[in-house]
């Protein structure tokens, strides 16, 4: 969704990978480049570019990869909630660049229902696969291992069945 959002907003959106085989999801969701983080040499490319980075990664990861991407005054805002602490930043990659790192949670109502409408009048819609509840096992063995494209929704009319 940050993807379409940013795109929809008229940014210039980059999205960031581990994974080289979602460069052709990122570009179909609005991403105007990929880049694969793994990559030192595609990281590189971008050092001092950006003048905003979305995190929106839910798992613990090194922050300083990113934060040297930042332009002078630039900000990286956390939006992903891990469930153990980042590494701690390198205070220099801060101090050097006047960068800002920030956090952001999820807005209250009025700054949903403008999102909500906001997606209405584009036409975005979240990319989901629906499953019924007795597959609840199986869908949460693939969310481990990592298959599941987005997110999950379970179909609430097969509730009645089990």
């Amino acid at each position: 969704m940050g993807i379409k959002l940013s795109h929809a907003l008229g940014a210039r959106t980059v999205a960031f990978t581990t994974s080289a085989k979602k460069r052709d999801d990122a570009l179909e969701l609005g991403a105007d480049e990929v880049v694969v983080s793994t990559d030192p040499s595609q990281m590189a490319a971008h050092a001092n570019s950006f003048d905003l980075i979305i995190d929106t990664v839910a798992a613990a990861h090194d922050l300083d990869a990113y934060i040297t991407l930042l332009k002078l005054d630039g900000t990286m805002t956390l939006v992903g909630a891990p469930s153990s602490p980042h590494p701690s930043p390198a205070v220099f990659n801060f101090l050097l660049k006047r960068r800002s790192l920030a956090g952001s949670a999820i807005g209250g109502l009025p700054e949903t229902q403008e999102m909500l409408d906001f997606c209405a009048d584009k036409g975005i819609t979240a990319d989901i696969e629906t499953i019924r509840i007795q597959d609840i096992e199986n869908a949460y063995g693939r969310m481990l291992k990592s298959d599941v494209k987005y997110r999950f929704v379970i179909d609430m009319a097969t509730l009645k069945a089990a």
